[in-house]
């Protein structure tokens, strides 16, 4: 079997996983059950056909345990993903038709597939990716209520502040279907870890997930007497209090068709300096001191944003390819260093390859019907609202002239309209 590295000494590892803000919880005595090479889990539901860049978080922490010399599993949730995991939300999760469970099945797999592809394998083998559908489809209710369920307690399950705080409101409450989510997702660990094949004994997760992981490990103890750890990963939330992973469009997406690798790249390169080091130590894998020296450098003049730039290289280059990372890096630069009147006519159409979001025109356009068009603006008001305020630029020049058409002899190279909102809002139209 193929080798890499030797396996990282647990100490270590678990010592650089503290450092980088990747332990939130865990098991007992996990450390020493992770002294020689173990195979270890995460799991995600396809409740869309991509995922985001929150779960970048477990996925990288993944790549991370590959490369200590462990060996990971990709679970995607074609099963549970049917159900839809209760913990903490407000209400109840929207069922998928069978079509769309499997198309988004399909999306994650090719997705996370594609992010494992260069991590070589260690002593267990290369990393995994498995479908829990492949052991619960030929499961019977009753087989199933029989064999797992008479070793949870609804006392216990009731009490988990994740249960709880659904009971405990009237107005939603909480289904059958919901509640029996946590024996589902025991279920997988405990098939995964009675599987030979695979002997799969640690799971990671979001710390939300504690008490469903727990099941599991608690399903292993009572039905196979075996031993089986988990570890859970903090809910990263931006220095402001915003939800990590929403950008002013929406969500960061990790399909390039939902979210433009540019705008991936835009993410990270806009940044805030007060979330740089935790980001950094999350998601980047220089090692603790290169980033404390790539930090140091930053300190010394911020709004150069040098570190923002090798972030967002770093983590573009990861997700989308080393071409992709390029290409975005390259139309950022030539728009927020304002070089506008430096760009050919092979630069603009450049831009239009490169991601930054594109729309065609037919026919001539005014400009505040530009601005809905282009996402800049959410109603005709707003548009003039930033009209007044001198927040809109045109082909690099201040405008605020409501009466603006756009047409092709106010284009540049009589093709192009670069239109852009405050400091990082760009669209392009172009006269098809």
């Amino acid at each position: 079997m193929e080798n890499s590295s030797p396996l990282l000494k647990s100490n270590e590892l678990f010592s650089e996983l503290l450092h980088r803000g990747l332990l939130f919880q865990t098991t007992p005595d996990i450390e020493k059950h992770m002294e020689r090479p173990r195979t270890i889990y995460c799991g995600f539901d396809p409740t869309a056909d991509s995922l985001h860049i929150g779960s970048l978080v477990p996925l990288l922490t993944l790549r991370r345990l590959q490369m200590a010399g462990h060996r990971v599993i990709i679970l995607v949730g074609g099963a549970t993903g049917m159900v839809g995991d209760p913990s903490f939300k407000a209400t109840e999760r929207k069922l998928l038709d069978d079509a769309t469970l499997a198309h988004n099945v399909r999306g994650i797999e090719a997705q996370v597939t594609n992010l494992f592809a260069d991590v070589p394998a260690g002593p267990l083998g290369k990393p995994l990716v498995r479908n829990n559908a492949d052991w619960t489809k030929g499961v019977s209710l009753l087989e199933f209520l029989r064999d797992i369920g008479k070793h949870f307690s609804v006392n216990q399950m009731i009490a988990r502040d994740s249960v709880k705080s659904r009971l405990e409101r009237d107005d939603v409450g909480i289904s059958f279907t919901e509640f029996s989510y946590a024996l589902l997702q025991a279920f997988d660990f405990h098939e995964m870890f009675r599987d030979e094949t695979l002997k799969c004994s640690v799971q990671i997760g979001a710390s939300d997930q504690w008490g469903n992981m727990t099941a599991g490990t608690e399903l292993i103890r009572k039905k196979l007497r075996g031993e089986a750890h988990v570890l859970t990963l903090p809910l990263l939330t931006k220095a402001d209090g915003t939800k990590f992973g929403k950008s002013e469009s929406g969500t960061v997406w990790l399909d390039a068709a939902k979210t433009s690798p540019y705008a991936f790249y835009q993410f990270w390169r806009n940044c805030a300096d007060i979330d740089l080091k935790g980001y950094f130590n999350m998601f980047s894998f220089s090692s603790l001191e290169q980033i404390r020296a790539i930090l140091d450098t930053h300190a010394g003049n911020s709004s150069l944003q040098r570190a923002q730039v090798l972030l967002a290289q770093e983590l573009t280059e990861l997700v989308h390819g080393t071409e992709a990372a390029e290409a975005a890096a390259r139309a950022g630069n030539a728009l927020f260093n304002n070089e506008i009147e430096k760009l050919t006519a092979e630069n603009f159409q450049q831009l239009a390859q490169d991601g930054v979001p594109s729309q065609k025109l037919e026919q001539p356009l005014s400009l505040i019907d530009a601005l809905l068009i282009a996402e800049l603006a959410t109603s005709k008001r707003e548009a003039r609202e930033f009209l007044a305020q001198g927040a809109i630029q045109h082909n690099g020049v201040t405008v605020n002239d409501e009466t603006l058409e756009l047409t092709p002899a106010n284009a540049k190279y009589g093709k192009y309209h670069l239109l852009k909102r405050g400091k990082k809002q760009f669209a392009l139209l172009v006269h098809a």
